[in-house]
């Protein structure tokens, strides 16, 4: 494990194993946009309970994901909707 702790960069004063390592995988084939199926074989897993326990969402994938609140046009209860066609005239 040291050669291949120098070779992650991997901070020497952290212990890790082989189950931070297969976490790691797991986790990383989940953020690449691989599906539970497919990391539950690729783990070696029965259940697909099983997978799921190695999974987190990191922050980043939480922060990738679209908020639909952010996509509604909120406009004052005077004000006229945009006219879609003047857009395009101009």
């Amino acid at each position: 494990m040291p050669a291949a702790r120098a070779r992650a960069d991997l901070d020497s004063r952290k212990r890790f194993g082989p189950h931070t390592l297969r976490h790691t995988f797991a986790t990383h084939l989940m953020e690449s946009g691989a599906d539970l199926p497919t990391i539950q074989l690729l783990m070696g897993h029965e259940k697909l309970q099983d997978t799921t326990v190695y999974l987190h969402l990191s922050r980043r994938h939480l922060h990738a994901a679209v908020n639909p609140l952010e996509r509604i046009t909120v406009r004052s209860f005077n004000e006229k909707p945009a006219d879609p066609k003047e857009k395009d005239r101009s």
